[in-house]
């Protein structure tokens, strides 16, 4: 696949198959994603992958806690509440997404379920946990930085070779589940997580793609001719 049909094709992907991804897959997509720059060459990203038994015991302990009430721990700042332009499109990606899967807003019992799929990684048959070098946690958000680029390579590497994806911040909000089960060191800190798999192309909601700003919303060009 070329690059550029990769970018414009990728969207993330909220439902998918019970079809395994094989280990050499994965570590193929790693490979790639493991390209990514990073501040001074740092490098500070590490990969947990879940599949099978561990990854049902974080579904479980996520939806458990939550439906108990328990509010979210997250191991990085949480970017709280949008406001202005950015919660109108979030709004807007949610109207989307509720409209293709037919969810009505007086549906409160399916629109529970929506949330809950993200603490459930999506139901999917991997989770990648993306975690960086604690040791880097008082510089501020470089490391952050790194993580999102590393994390960027790993779902176009992964939409290249036919797997979909999403990034899902739910799926570490209770992050001393995910850190219990996938057995991280305490030398990291959980950045966020990765649902992946084969798409499943009955699920409607897997055909939604965002809508994106034109290019002269987002870029000014400085010392240009013209």
């Amino acid at each position: 696949m070329e690059l550029e049909q990769a970018m414009l094709g990728r969207r993330s992907i909220r439902g998918f198959t019970k079809d395994p991804v094989s280990r050499d897959l994965l570590e193929e997509i790693i490979e790639l994603a493991n390209r990514a720059p990073s501040s001074m060459n740092t490098q500070p990203w590490h990969f947990h992958v879940l599949t099978g038994q561990p990854l049902e015991n974080v579904r479980e302990g996520n939806s458990t806690r939550m439906l108990q009430g328990v509010p979210p721990v997250r191991e990085i700042n949480d970017h709280g509440a949008y406001a202005g332009v950015h919660r109108e499109r979030q709004v807007d990606i949610a109207k989307q997404l509720f409209a293709a899967m037919g969810i009505e807003r007086e549906d409160k019992e399916r629109r529970q379920d929506w949330v809950m799929r993200g603490f459930r990684q999506f139901d999917a048959p991997v989770s990648i946990v993306v975690c960086f070098d604690k040791s880097l946690d008082d510089n501020g958000t470089i490391a952050h930085f790194d993580l999102g680029a590393v994390t960027y390579g790993l779902v176009l590497a992964a939409w290249s070779k036919g797997l979909g994806s999403v990034i899902n911040g739910q799926g570490i909000m209770q992050s001393p589940v995910v850190r219990e089960h996938a057995q991280i060191p305490d030398d990291q800190v959980i950045m966020t997580c990765v649902a992946l798999g084969w798409p499943d192309d009955s699920f409607s909601a897997n055909d939604v793609k965002s809508v994106r700003r034109p290019v002269d919303a987002v870029a000014r060009f400085v010392g240009f001719d013209g």
